[in-house]
């Protein structure tokens, strides 16, 4: 191996702990938000609940639509290939930045003021109660301008990246935490706690919907704003710019239109899930169990996999740019053994302390249950959306936003029809269907775009892959017996038990039982002398010894 390549792994290796670090305090900041959310308005079976998880999550989901992935799997490849110019992209950041504004400005007041019209999209089934339609609106009104700066912090996260300087995109969701958990706690000190959901849709007062979803707008506009800071980091600065002709913005619509189409399918799908969640509300996990359940899966993803990823992406985007395939998909092969290593053991913890984690965000053991079903039910998604994400940012490097749509239509299409078929299950079990549905469907997604991609530049390794995988695997198991003993002994099973009678009690389980089965996991992959927990650790400990 060369210094040449030795430096690129440890630079990578680098930029992944620093970006897991950032990841770890925001996504901490993030639970404890969403635990006082619970507390605040409920989760399993609070209509209320529902109604504010709708009409927050609203701005993300078009977002999305608008621009969402088109920023990383478009901007990221030609800003790169910009930075190499003379002015290192200045005069094509600006336009760009220019241009996005404008759509971004406008699509927020459009989408802003038809807010009751989408709202009635998502919530269109005449079993929904009118008033809790009616306050998901209210909700919508002070949500929905996150959708300009959910835009501007994309595009400003992904042009420092595209200069390698990536800590501010994932330091910058912590501020946005700190504003929302300041309100939340503001919500409960001012309007009182109400963890069991009780709270009737026709109690919320003005005063509560400016309080709960104003400082949620809030957070999202600093999270956006503060990026601007970092700007001269890299020596930029924004000037307005309307002349757009001539950087390549009629391309890169090209490349955009596939990644658009792939989101208007997913967001197809999760105007399905909405509606037929909605059936649930006020009778079992619905919405806002679902919104919490999928937070807690997407933890070890957004840690491990967005992290380890992102740093590999502008390299592999590199190397295309180079045309140095081989070494990309050496890349990709590294990336996804380095991810599922910890992956997998992040699962089996997750499965493992389910029922504590759940009463975080409950206020019964009744209600734990039913949440911890749901969770175990996404959980057949975690190993391959993490896997996914690998795969589909391969693609983007490759500059292919068409065969990543291939795979999205063979999701969406399975998704929608398992969806809709849970709409005929009793009310209480249609949030974990639709859990299982989306397990189904991600794996489904993976095996197509693997083969996609396997067409599209031959192998890719995947042989030691799998292998690695099994090997992960079968060390999870042991370590998840020994993680249900120590849950079980500490009463997770129990009304009142230390694991799931108290926030403390709950949090104490977790790291107990989390600390107990990494010590068994490494453990054995020590013993069988896994090559790639070296790999894995070996930017770690130079970066420790340092």
């Amino acid at each position: 191996m060369t210094d040449a390549e030795n430096d690129g792994r440890e630079s990578i290796g680098r930029a992944s702990i620093f970006l897991a670090s950032g990841t770890v305090v925001s996504r901490l900041l993030g639970f404890a938000k969403a635990v006082l959310l619970a507390m605040a308005i409920g989760s399993v079976g609070s209509a209320g609940a529902d109604a504010f998880g709708v009409a927050n999550q609203l701005p993300n989901q078009i977002y999305s639509i608008v621009a969402g992935g088109v920023l990383s799997a478009v901007l990221v490849p030609t800003i790169v290939r910009a930075i190499v110019g003379e002015d290192r992209g200045r005069a094509y950041i600006n336009k760009l930045l220019t241009v996005a504004l404008v759509i971004l400005i406008a699509v927020t007041l459009v989408v802003t003021v038809a807010a009751p019209f989408i709202v009635n999209l998502y919530l269109s089934s005449g079993d929904i109660d009118p008033d809790a339609r009616a306050l998901a609106t209210a909700f919508a009104y002070w949500c929905l301008p996150q959708v300009l700066f959910y835009g501007l912090y994309s595009l400003l996260g992904e042009i420092l990246n595209a200069h390698k300087l990536f800590g501010p995109f994932t330091w910058a969701p912590a501020v946005n935490n700190i504003i929302a958990m300041a309100g939340l706690i503001a919500f409960m000190v001012i309007f009182g706690a109400d963890a069991a959901g009780t709270r009737l849709v026709t109690e919320w007062t003005d005063g509560m919907i400016l309080v709960l979803a104003g400082s949620a707008t809030a957070g999202i506009v600093a999270q956006a704003l503060i990026l601007f800071l970092f700007w001269r980091r890299i020596g930029l600065s924004y000037r307005p710019d309307f002349h757009w002709r001539g950087i390549g913005l009629r391309a890169t619509g090209k490349l955009a239109g596939w990644t658009f189409g792939s989101l208007l399918l997913t967001q197809l799908g999760g105007l399905i899930q909405t509606n037929v969640a909605m059936l649930a509300s006020g009778h079992g996990a619905s919405t806002a169990t679902l919104q919490s359940s999928w937070l807690i899966i997407m933890l070890p993803h957004s840690v491990i996999a967005v992290s380890v990823a992102t740093a590999y992406f502008t390299r592999m985007a590199e190397h295309v740019n180079a045309g140095l395939v081989e070494t990309m998909k050496e890349d990709v092969a590294r990336a996804a053994r380095q991810i599922t290593l910890l992956i997998v053991l992040a699962g089996a913890v997750i499965a493992v302390v389910a029922l504590p984690f759940s009463s975080l965000f409950t206020g019964t053991l009744p209600q734990a249950g039913q949440m911890s079903i749901v969770i175990l039910a996404y959980l057949g998604d975690l190993l391959p959306f993490t896997l996914l994400f690998v795969v589909q940012r391969t693609f983007y490097a490759l500059g292919d936003t068409r065969t990543p749509f291939l795979s999205t239509v063979v999701q969406s299409s399975l998704f929608i029809a398992l969806a809709l078929s849970c709409s005929l299950l009793p009310r209480e079990w249609i949030g974990v269907g639709l859990a299982v549905s989306i397990s189904v469907a991600g794996t489904a997604q993976l095996v197509v775009g693997y083969l996609f991609l396997r067409r599209k530049i031959g192998g890719l390794g995947a042989r030691p892959v799998l292998l690695a995988i099994l090997r992960f695997i079968l060390a999870a198991l042991p370590a998840a017996g020994v993680g249900w003993l120590i849950t079980w002994a500490l009463g997770a099973t129990v009304e009142g038990g230390f694991a799931v009678g108290s926030a403390l009690g709950a949090i104490a389980t977790m790291a107990i039982v989390a600390t107990a089965m990494a010590v068994v996991y490494f453990g054995i992959l020590i013993a069988l002398r896994t090559p790639d927990l070296r790999g894995a650790l070996a930017p770690l400990k130079r970066r420790l010894g340092r």
